[in-house]
C-alpha cells in the first residue's frame, strides 16, 4: 500500500472516530442542558428564599457551563481536545457575582 493511500485511510478512520465522539458528546449535551436548567431554577428558588445564591449550585453550574462550552468547541471543530469523560471535569471559576449564602452555625453556650 502506498503512503498516499495509507494516509487517506488513516484520515478516514480519524474522521469516523471523530463522528462517533461527536455523537457521544451530542448525547451528553442533550442531558447537560436540561440539567443546567434545573440548576438555574434551583438557584433561583434558593436565592428567593435565602436572599443569596447557594455556593454548591454556583460551583456546579459554572463547571457544567464550562463543560457545555468544551462540548460546543469540540463539535464545531474549534478544538480536538475531547471533554469529560476523556478529559478532567472542568473546575469552577471563582464567583464574580453575588456572595454565596453563609449559614450561621449556632454554638452551644449552655454550661
Amino acid at each position: 500500500m502506498s503512503m498516499n493511500k495509507q494516509a487517506k485511510r488513516l484520515a478516514r478512520e480519524a474522521i469516523i472516530f471523530r463522528i462517533i465522539w461527536m455523537l457521544v458528546f451530542l448525547l451528553a449535551w442533550q442531558i447537560a442542558v436540561p440539567l443546567l436548567g434545573l440548576v438555574v431554577l434551583a438557584q433561583l428558588v434558593f436565592r428567593l428564599i435565602y436572599a443569596a445564591p447557594h455556593q454548591n449550585l454556583m460551583s456546579f453550574g459554572d463547571s457544567l457551563s464550562q463543560y457545555l462550552l468544551q462540548i460546543g468547541r469540540f463539535e464545531v471543530f474549534s478544538t480536538d481536545e475531547k471533554p469529560w469523560p476523556v478529559a478532567d471535569w472542568p473546575q469552577a471559576n471563582p464567583a464574580e457575582g453575588e456572595a454565596a449564602y453563609q449559614q450561621h452555625k449556632q454554638t452551644d453556650t449552655a454550661g
